[in-house]
């Protein structure tokens, strides 16, 4: 984790030291680079999931295209009309990639269902000892997304090596599948890639993009993406340089330009009152829909989502344990054992870092 490097000047102090006006930054999005009552980075990349779906199948099934399922069970009921009805070979397509279905997303989806995800409030409070993914928030979820899969209404595309896997299987002609979950970021690219014609028969206007769905049908999400850090040690010009080129990258137009061009959310709202994001939000409302959760998303514990020293070798953890349960094994069991590696590999981050919080 870049803060226990203690290689960084806090972005709040430079906030303070230029009395930076913050009201327009997107609470959430502070939230999610602070702990202890420090903001340490900026938010500059912001993300979150989505639902990306073939409208078309939708109106095939006799489903609404404009009310895409916002809850698990709606899930399973979308994709079981869709298959009943012929329209797709599957309804929702699953991954087990840690950047994903088997990590990300898990993440996610216990923010959504109002839970921890480890102790310590997810590690915000005090370093975390604890993983709590194998409870029975965890349990349920992996036995769900299980049995969508074995019920043959959704289809798993694996550990989606490419980072497209789930996305080409809308448009595989012989054997489709309809909605998948996936990054924000990733829309300007699908659309361009539609507007090119990788899908026959698919085009940009037929694609849907709704809220992630979620055990409760909430609008939370966790902020994904990637913020901007500077270097502490480097004496006050190049500090003070680095902070400049902080507040281009965050200022209202650049935020406005970017996500316009990408898929990405404005980290700060009066961007979305600027050219082009202005238009390209009433133009194409599908652009929104990340933007739109992340401020409905509440001023919660449980929201702010973990922070945990050995974050990537817990995601591929959990992605192992989902890629075990897909093939055959006991969720109750399989996610014990991940969590107990999980929770020596905290142990072993904590007698490394042993000033880290």
């Amino acid at each position: 984790m870049f803060r226990d490097t203690q290689s960084f000047v806090p972005v709040q102090a430079c906030e303070e030291s230029d009395s930076y006006d913050m009201s327009a930054v997107l609470p959430a999005a502070v939230n999610a680079y602070s702990t202890g009552g420090v903001q340490w980075s900026m938010p500059f990349n912001v993300s979150n999931p989505v639902l990306y779906y073939n409208r078309k199948v939708f109106t095939a099934a006799g489903l609404n295209p404009d009310a895409p399922p916002k809850t698990l069970e709606e899930v399973q009921q979308y994709s079981q009309q869709i298959v009943d009805s012929g329209a797709a070979s599957y309804g929702l397509i699953v991954d087990s990639d840690f950047d994903g279905g088997g990590g990300w997303y898990i993440e996610q989806w216990f923010a959504k269902a109002g839970q921890f995800y480890a102790n310590n409030e997810n590690g915000r409070s005090a370093p975390p000892t604890e993983v709590l993914f194998d409870g029975p928030t965890g349990v349920q979820l992996y036995t769900y997304l299980r049995d969508l899969v074995a019920s043959g209404v959704a289809y798993n595309v694996g550990d989606n090596t490419s980072g497209q896997d789930a996305f080409l299987k809308i448009a595989d002609q012989g054997d489709p599948g309809t909605m998948t979950i996936g990054t924000s970021a990733a829309l300007g690219t699908v659309l361009a890639a539609l507007q090119g014609g990788i899908a026959p028969g698919i085009g940009p206007e037929d694609l849907g993009v709704g809220q992630m769905p979620g055990p409760n049908g909430s609008a939370t999400v966790l902020v994904g993406g990637a913020s901007l850090w500077i270097a502490a040690d480097k004496g006050d010009a190049k500090t003070a340089a680095a902070w400049d080129f902080v507040k281009f990258m965050i200022s209202a137009q650049s935020q406005s330009t970017w996500a316009a061009a990408t898929g990405y959310v404005p980290m700060r709202s009066d961007a979305t009152a600027l050219e082009p994001l202005a238009t390209t939000y009433r133009n194409d409302p599908r652009f929104a829909v990340a933007y739109e959760s992340l401020l409905a998303t509440p001023d919660e514990p449980t929201a702010v989502g973990p922070l945990l020293g050995p974050q990537r070798e817990v995601r591929v953890l959990t992605a192992r344990a989902l890629s075990s349960v897909f093939g055959g094994g006991d969720p109750a069991t399989v996610l014990a054992d991940a969590a107990a590696q999980a929770d020596a590999l905290l142990a072993d981050y904590a007698s490394r870092h042993p000033n880290s919080g």
